[in-house]
């Protein structure tokens, strides 16, 4: 009689301690739905990530709907300020963002940071790159660097960004690591990536500083020449095109674009948003949308994308001050 209580106590323990979901690194919560919160209009990077993101999570299945917010104003500030301010009802929302949330941050332009949310994961990146129209008599950025050393009023760097803003400091950064000053950077602001493309083009300026998802299409057609690429490696849709760090000058750029959750977000909720995050990337639905747009995989989950905006704060805080933007 003892035996037999004694082997259904061990068959119902077995039991119970299969039911227990043992702690293998993933989180048990499921991610079934989100609601993307994009800093910024239809039709801009942010709003671009956000709904490529969405698609390929739902189309694999992944994930079973996705919502969309477009919040612009005050640089970003608007759609953070909600964020934070409406924290408790925001578990399902995941706010996307890029390098701005850093260089805002640093010049004042809102009081928060990227420590006053969640962060959950860098997810692409899109590299900088040096671009001259295809007759232009620089063949290498040695060439490049030496007249700005020789003259840098010679040398004048177009971007779609107000100075102190990424296509400044991009070029400011490889000067000062070629050993130049980035002081005299003669650098020529435009409203936007198209209209300092076309300022190229037309000869306004001889060099542009830009991203390489918007450089890659024009230079597949013969119109404009790349001669950089801040990247730590060759890129794979530009196998010809060298990185700055390998013409001899550290130094690496990355405009990466990434979630973050609510500030208080459950940890376990937080790891289970990393987590359909990483699994996005083994999907056709994906790679597809990745490859069409030109994006590079670039997935640092919790800690260590937490690691690398702490040395990107430092890095652009440096230039920056350099620059004169901040104190």
């Amino acid at each position: 009689m003892k035996k037999n209580w004694l082997g259904r106590s061990l068959i119902i323990l077995a039991v119970i301690l299969m039911a227990i979901p043992i702690n293998t690194g993933f989180a048990v919560e499921k991610i079934k739905e989100i609601h993307f919160l994009i800093p910024g209009g239809a039709g801009g990077g942010w709003d671009g990530t956000a709904r490529g993101v969405g698609k390929a999570l739902r189309d694999s299945g992944l994930i079973e709907q996705a919502s969309y917010e477009n919040m612009s104003g005050g640089g970003g500030g608007k759609a953070l300020n909600h964020l934070i301010s409406t924290a408790k009802r925001q578990q399902g929302t995941l706010l996307v963002n890029s390098t701005p949330i850093i260089i805002r941050s640093l010049t004042g332009v809102f009081p928060q940071s990227f420590r006053d949310l969640t962060p959950i994961a860098s997810v692409i990146a899109d590299y900088a790159a040096l671009v001259v129209p295809k007759d232009s008599k620089y063949q290498t950025l040695d060439q490049l660097l030496a007249d700005f050393k020789k003259d840098p009023r010679s040398v004048k760097i177009a971007g779609g960004s107000v100075r102190g803003g990424m296509d400044h400091l991009v070029p400011a950064m490889i000067i000062k690591a070629a050993g130049g000053d980035p002081l005299k950077l003669v650098y020529i602001p435009y409203d936007a990536g198209g209209k300092a493309m076309a300022g190229l083009l037309s000869g306004d300026t001889q060099v542009l500083s830009t991203g390489f998802g918007e450089a890659i299409g024009l230079a597949k057609q013969g119109e404009v020449r790349i001669l950089a690429v801040t990247s730590p490696e060759r890129l794979s849709q530009a196998p010809d095109t060298p990185t700055v760090k390998e013409s001899g000058y550290d130094m690496t750029f990355a405009n990466w674009r990434g979630f973050f959750g609510a500030p208080g977000l459950p940890e376990a909720k937080a790891q289970a948003y990393r987590d359909v995050l990483k699994a996005m990337y083994a999907t056709p639905q994906w790679e597809e949308i990745r490859s069409k747009r030109g994006w590079q995989n670039f997935y640092q989950p919790g800690p260590e994308f937490v690691a690398f905006l702490e040395k990107m704060e430092k890095d652009l805080g440096g230039m920056m001050r350099q620059l004169g933007f901040i104190q």
